[in-house]
């Protein structure tokens, strides 16, 4: 990254804390600051919410959302209750006063959205708003992370079910994992190899596989993104982070195999430099084989 770059997401910040009114004490001129009337609206009024779900959803630490919690529940508008099958977890919902300064949060919102766009002419809303739906769009995608797990960790196994179940649909004569090539956990574990997990707002949304064969390629298994975060660049994302510990791992070259439905998949791969190759395993699910020559430069370099 830039020095200007980081300049211009300042000034970016800059600008909007000032024109949507989180700096005033009393946001949207309510009786609360924007910490609490944020926390009030992500609660919602669709029901009772786990606590520390909403502490990921936001971003928030515990000790704070505790502070917002308090000031909520001072005025009435949220109920804290232990979860009916878990003491330990913490629970929150609107009460009647919650659910109706919520609502008049939203006109206010509502009327603050109108306000930003009331001065532009046709063509400079159109621009705005589809500015901010790539700024939203980047902004999601640069909160994910990535963390290596055990296979058999709940979010690794969350992952490989849907990446399972997602084949199964798509697949002439649908998908079995147990026949693929890859049943074996322990082929994704060091030494033999590695998983990674996606995560966004403590959900997971991705996952990816490496193994590493003595005397072989390291090869890519397991590659699957959340159909709600398809387009945040995240399968990509995935397959940089693995050619880039397989490469930490010496290995410089690497492997993967694809079904021929899996058509975005193949144009990933392509447009990252995978040669399509002849085939170099028995995988059952497999139509098309690539690999990739890693270089010294394939490491990120950082900033």
């Amino acid at each position: 990254m830039t020095t200007e770059q980081v300049a211009q997401v300042r000034r970016f910040n800059r600008t909007v804390a000032e024109r949507v009114g989180v700096l005033n004490d009393h946001y949207l001129g309510g009786a609360r600051p924007y910490g609490q009337a944020r926390l009030l609206w992500q609660i919602g009024d669709e029901g009772t919410h786990d606590v520390r779900s909403l502490r990921d959803r936001l971003g928030l630490d515990s000790g704070y959302v505790s502070r917002l919690m308090r000031a909520l529940e001072r005025d009435g508008l949220i109920a804290v209750e232990p979860h009916p099958r878990d003491r330990r977890v913490r629970t929150v919902r609107l009460t009647e006063a919650g659910r109706a300064e919520r609502a008049l949060l939203d006109d206010r919102s509502e009327a603050l959205a109108a306000s930003l766009l009331g001065p532009l002419d046709a063509r400079q809303r159109d621009r705005l708003t589809s500015a901010m739906a790539e700024v939203e769009r980047l902004l999601t995608a640069s909160v994910v992370s990535v963390e290596v797990l055990d296979p058999d960790h709940p979010d690794a196994a969350y992952c490989l079910r849907a990446y399972a179940t997602e084949l199964h649909e798509i697949f002439d004569g649908g998908f079995d994992p147990q026949n693929s090539l890859l049943p074996d956990p322990a082929e994704l574990r060091a030494p033999r190899g590695l998983f990674v997990v996606a995560r966004l707002h403590g959900e997971p949304v991705g996952c990816a596989g490496l193994k590493l064969p003595a005397g072989a390629p390291a090869e890519i298994k397991r590659v699957w993104v959340s159909p709600g975060t398809r387009g945040l660049g995240l399968a990509r994302r995935l397959l940089s982070e693995l050619e880039e510990r397989a490469a930490r791992c010496g290995r410089d070259l690497v492997r993967l195999d694809t079904n021929k439905a899996l058509e975005a998949a193949t144009r990933l791969y392509r447009s990252s430099g995978y040669t399509e190759v002849p085939a170099f395993n028995d995988e059952p699910y497999a139509h098309h084989w690539f690999e990739k020559r890693l270089t010294p430069t394939t490491r990120r370099q950082e900033p």
